[in-house]
């Protein structure tokens, strides 16, 4: 593994970093593939796996993951802290998917759900990939609001998440959990009383049930606690929608290439179980300091008061977390009067 570059922080920068005394006792936690021969179920729940995913699938055991969130290297070039991955054309990049996805499924139980992240340039693979192997029940594509511009194309603003299940008569979908707070435009009265709307000294607020577009996730960045040196890291809120959609309260959630450790972490928040791969060592330290961090802080930008708020909210979303929090403190006191 390649030493962590020292890098120079603006004071109010909280990126999340690793001593090498924290990841010397970080890595301690980890298992690491190569030393072991056969996994069984009760060895693996909240664990991190070091090691290649193609070395880990055959020692997991099967249908055990009630969830799997796969977020596998796009089709472009990337270097993941000295982990190169390259480019290759479409249909290199599906025999790529192929070579490990159907193992993948098997790790999943009868009635477990699947989503799988990728751009533009990767999303027929994983389309033509995901129906060989599951029923296909729809697209997410959700909008990333940072990116480069490009001057001779349309700058990539999105990215898409193919959802699947095993069993299109059997699965696990929680809609009520993931219904999303926005403002409302055209307020309309019936009698005089908002029609399915909240009129609030903030705004006017409705809850809405959510489509398969998805407007309100920021992109991690250096003043969110959540933040890494990951190049690809997928936003707590975004797996947060996935995982309380499809895997219920106690559920297993397993990320084949966990990178910085986001979906591990959301399902410790969230008070599912987890499992998940990662090859690179440095990522898997950060993955577990990030999950020592969630014991004390379960909270998720953009999910407040048990629903998702659209984007440049976060005045409001700190006056509920406040009036909450106001409205307990009071109740104690009551106990006690």
């Amino acid at each position: 593994m390649k030493e962590a570059k020292e890098k120079t922080r603006a004071d109010r920068n909280r990126t999340l970093t690793v001593t090498d005394t924290e990841r010397e006792r970080l890595s301690q936690s980890l298992i690491r593939i190569d030393e072991v021969k056969q996994l069984k179920p009760d060895e693996i729940i909240n664990k991190t796996i070091l090691g290649d995913i193609f070395a880990a699938l055959d020692k997991l055991p099967k249908g055990f993951a009630d969830l799997i969130v796969i977020d596998p290297p796009y089709n472009l070039d990337r270097d993941f802290h000295g982990f190169k991955f390259k480019s290759s054309d479409n249909n290199s990049y599906l025999e790529y998917l192929r070579s490990w996805f159907p193992k993948v499924v098997s790790l999943l139980k009868d009635n477990g759900s699947l989503y799988l992240c990728g751009d533009w340039k990767c999303t027929s693979a994983l389309q033509q990939v995901m129906d060989e192997n599951m029923v296909v029940l729809n697209r997410i594509t959700w909008q990333r609001e940072k990116g480069r511009g490009a001057l001779s194309n349309w700058k990539n603003g999105m990215e898409d998440i193919w959802f699947g299940v095993k069993n299109k008569n059997d699965y696990y979908f929680d809609v009520d959990s993931v219904k999303m707070k926005r403002k409302v435009i055209a307020p309309y009265k019936v009698d005089g009383k908002p029609k399915d709307w909240e009129e609030t000294e903030d705004g006017n607020f409705r809850l809405t049930y959510p489509s398969n577009f998805w407007d309100d996730i920021s992109i991690p960045y250096w003043s969110m606690p959540e933040n890494t040196d990951h190049p690809t890291q997928k936003p707590e809120k975004l797996i947060a929608k996935l995982i309380l959609a499809s895997c219920p309260l106690d559920g297993i959630v397993f990320d084949p290439f966990l990178g910085s450790g986001t979906t591990s972490v959301v399902a410790k928040k969230l008070n599912r179980k987890y499992v998940g791969v990662e090859m690179n060592e440095e990522y898997c330290a950060w993955t577990e300091k990030r999950i020592e961090n969630a014991e004390k802080d379960k909270s998720i930008q953009g999910y407040v008061d048990g629903v998702f708020w659209e984007r440049n909210t976060l005045n409001i979303q700190q006056k509920t977390i406040k009036k909450k929090q106001s409205e307990s403190t009071k109740a104690i006191s009551n106990l006690f009067d």
